[in-house]
């Protein structure tokens, strides 16, 4: 079956603006992967000076290769290393997950560069759907957040505001407790269809605890929360910045 991963490229000037820019195709199970470039990554170049990757050097080019490429091979924990249990069982899989999986979850995230992985919202024929992250911004949150959060239990249910005042953007979707302590936000690639869903037209959705992680856990992954919802007539990442450059 395919999967499909966006990668996501900050610009560290100015703006520190993110920006899709990269598709991710692949069939792990029959060792098939397929790049591409992403309208975003045009609108990145216009407005932030986005260089292409090393490894991807042509904007309209379908790269494939029978092996994951290493990019993203570079994000996914190495099966022979020793704490290969313990960052699995963080990310809340086991040890039969695939690369796609791991990345979903963990985002791919590296401190030695700017890009982020994130997985492509698929919308059931009922129109639902479901996707798990890590909770964001939690260390900024005030002294009483922070200590509810050390309270969290798994599977606790927890809700979801949009934000319209965010000092870091337009927009920003807060993850909050149901006694009101607003403990931090869900990634800041879910905004813009969670937005446009609500203007849209009546929505569901709901969110629960997956796990904790207590130290010396990254502080990343800290909290691994379940978002799900029912879209009436949204299509999640539909518009002009996630359509590939290059088609079938």
């Amino acid at each position: 079956m395919t999967k499909t991963l966006f990668l996501a490229w900050q610009d560290k000037g100015a703006s520190r603006q993110w920006f899709p820019v990269g598709r991710l195709d692949g069939d792990p199970e029959r060792s098939g992967y397929r790049f591409r470039y992403i309208g975003g990554a045009e609108r990145a170049q216009a407005e932030a000076g986005f260089p292409l990757l090393l490894e991807f050097p042509e904007l309209r080019r379908d790269y494939r290769a029978s092996q994951l490429f290493p990019l993203f091979r570079n994000r996914v924990i190495n099966r022979r290393r020793p704490d290969l249990g313990d960052h699995l069982r963080r990310l809340g899989l086991t040890t039969s997950a695939d690369p796609f999986e791991v990345m979903s979850t963990s985002g791919g995230y590296r401190a030695t560069d700017s890009y982020e992985v994130f997985p492509k919202l698929v919308k059931a024929t009922d129109g639902g759907f479901r996707c798990r992250f890590f909770l964001q911004g939690w260390r900024h949150v005030n002294q009483e957040a922070q200590k509810r959060l050390g309270t969290l239990e798994g599977n606790e249910r927890l809700g979801i505001t949009l934000e319209l005042t965010n000092p870091t953007g337009p927009l920003a979707v807060q993850i909050q407790t149901t006694d009101y302590h607003m403990i931090g936000w869900a990634p800041r690639y879910l905004v813009r269809d969670l937005a446009e869903a609500m203007a849209d037209g009546p929505t569901e959705y709901a969110a629960r605890v997956v796990r904790v992680n207590p130290l010396p856990a990254p502080s990343k992954q800290r909290v691994l929360i379940e978002m799900t919802g029912r879209w009436k007539r949204h299509e999640p990442m539909s518009g002009e910045d996630y359509r590939p450059l290059v088609g079938d």
